[in-house]
């Protein structure tokens, strides 16, 4: 069964929660300053938020990391096509993440002044911390860390990366001791105040292991952490998914539906986007088969609508009017809804973290000698994970008629000859580690596509060719890249513009697009 347990709408949090399309609830912009509020109408806003801040994160990857590409019909791309960032774009993954940063301080804080009464509450937003906090060093590099999240300065000093990831990782250390040192004092986690994990410390544990290894995984190429052990209740095996009770409603719907598919009210949401020929070849037998997830995740596989990003189509190249390229199912308008894939329905939760992302991570440390295990073996279970999770319905039932399972194994059989999906046949580490950093890129395809983004950035893993033109299923850069970087991609965003105006002393200068490195990153 999926650790997600299915949540009724508790009336009193599910009505803070939806009072603004933009924030469920923004109770507390000073998280030093004692509220009206308490940890326990805080916390479930978090939870829900971090939803929303990976809606933002996954549009970003998902134009950018080569899984999607401009639909006919469509102009105005801009910097999409051409990577030349500016300070104005894509700012609401810094904007976004420091704001649900302040909320789940406040849980922190306060939770600090009660740890015999706090202290699981302590513990989720301790994790929730270090969550965020890695997509944005992960987006920004050197960031404010240490004098953030506080009113005493309003002009925060940037903290190095390097710094800030073995930080993280103690954050975890400590998070986990909260949990495993509260007493029968301690005010327990629920469905109503825990819309992830509904109160399951032990999965909550599970989610700060495996948050601390993909740390150690991407960081320990460069920086050292103080303890690289993990606690013996492992890694999660399930997907982490939270849901408050996404409804049919104003403000209600999950945000990857209604950024998508449809609004509430079944009007059609983007459309000026479609799959790339890049990441479409992972299904149709250009690079690799794989039917059984291709008809799941695309409209009328494999004649879905596709293109190279930059190149300028007609409308036979069209997003599909009905409900975009992403949704399988069937219905029109309100009815939409209850499918398979990755738009599952206006009611389906968010996936903080998939399984198979789990799985995938275990490999790579297990082929490294970062912790004990078969590669091949996690490896194998992270392309059933997501066969699993892409027959999942919206109420995470499997879809019926489906085998997940058995699916998993005809794609590898099927695939037999390609060491990208046959683990035996990869002869060497650089082989192996193509081949899970590849189907960790497919797994997270529109469900965490910036992971899939960054794990590019740091291995140069799935391949992408410096022949960009007239080359489409084998590189997935814009026809109209200015980057100067051999494979004709990015490797990072700018700070946004108000942090030139507001802490123009602190912010780093001279950052490039094409130059300028995450600390991971090749």
């Amino acid at each position: 069964m999926n650790i997600h347990k299915s949540l009724l709408l508790f009336s009193t949090v599910i009505g803070l929660l939806f009072t603004s399309c933009n924030k469920y609830l923004d109770v507390n912009k000073n998280p030093n300053t004692s509220t009206s509020s308490t940890p326990q109408l805080v916390l479930p806003q978090a939870i829900v938020y971090s939803g929303a801040v990976l809606n933002t994160l996954n549009t970003y990857g998902l134009q950018i990391g080569g899984y999607a590409a401009n639909a006919g019909g469509y102009g105005g791309f801009g910097v999409n096509w051409t990577y030349d960032f500016g300070q104005i774009n894509y700012t609401g993954i810094w904007s976004s993440s420091y704001d649900v940063l302040e909320d789940i301080q406040y849980v922190i804080n306060v939770a600090a002044t009660r740890p015999e009464i706090y202290p699981y509450y302590s513990a989720a937003a301790k994790i929730l911390k270090v969550y965020n906090y890695e997509h944005l060093v992960d987006q920004y590099n050197n960031i404010p860390y240490t004098e953030a999240l506080t009113s005493a300065n309003l002009t925060p000093k940037y903290d190095n990366a390097t710094d800030i990831y073995p930080k993280l990782a103690n954050i975890l250390d400590s998070a986990i001791l909260d949990i495993n040192s509260a007493t029968s004092s301690a005010i327990t986690l629920t469905s109503g105040t825990d819309p992830l994990f509904g109160g399951d410390m032990t999965s909550w544990i599970k989610f700060a292991n495996t948050l601390k290894l993909k740390l150690i995984v991407k960081g320990s190429a460069t920086v050292s952490f103080a303890n690289t052990t993990f606690t013996s209740e492992g890694f999660l095996t399930d997907d982490a998914i939270e849901n408050p009770g996404y409804a049919q409603a104003n403000g209600q719907t999950n945000p990857f539906w209604s950024t998508w598919v449809v609004s509430y009210t079944g009007v059609a949401a983007t459309r000026s986007w479609i799959p790339s020929r890049y990441t479409y070849s992972f299904y149709n037998g250009n690079k690799i088969s794989d039917t059984g997830r291709g008809k799941k995740i695309y409209y009328n596989f494999p004649s879905t609508p596709i293109n190279q990003l930059g190149l300028s189509q007609d409308n036979s190249y069209a997003a599909p009017a009905t409900a975009g390229a992403w949704y399988s199912g069937t219905g029109s308008g309100t009815s939409l809804g209850g499918a398979a894939g990755v738009m599952k329905g206006y009611n389906m939760g968010v996936a903080l973290f998939t399984a198979a992302e789990s799985y995938f991570l275990q490999a790579e440390a297990q082929l490294r000698g970062i912790i004990s295990g078969t590669p091949q073996t996690s490896f194998e279970a992270g392309i059933t994970a997501s066969f699993k999770y892409i027959y999942m319905l919206p109420n995470e039932s499997q879809q019926s008629g489906t085998d997940y399972s058995g699916d998993a194994t005809k794609y590898i059989t099927t695939n037999t000859s390609n060491y990208l999906v046959n683990f035996a046949l990869a002869t060497s580490d650089a082989q192996k580690l193509e081949a899970i950093i590849t189907q960790k890129y497919i797994a997270l395809n529109m469900v965490s596509s910036d992971e899939g983004w960054n794990e590019y950035r740091r291995t140069g893993y799935p391949f992408s060719s410096t022949t960009v033109v007239n080359n489409a299923n084998n590189s997935f850069a814009s026809t109209q890249s200015v980057s100067t970087r051999p494979d004709h991609l990015p490797t990072r965003l700018q700070y946004p513009a108000s942090e030139y105006s507001a802490n123009d002393a602190n912010v780093p200068k001279d950052i490039s697009s094409f130059t300028s490195l995450i600390f991971w990153a090749k």
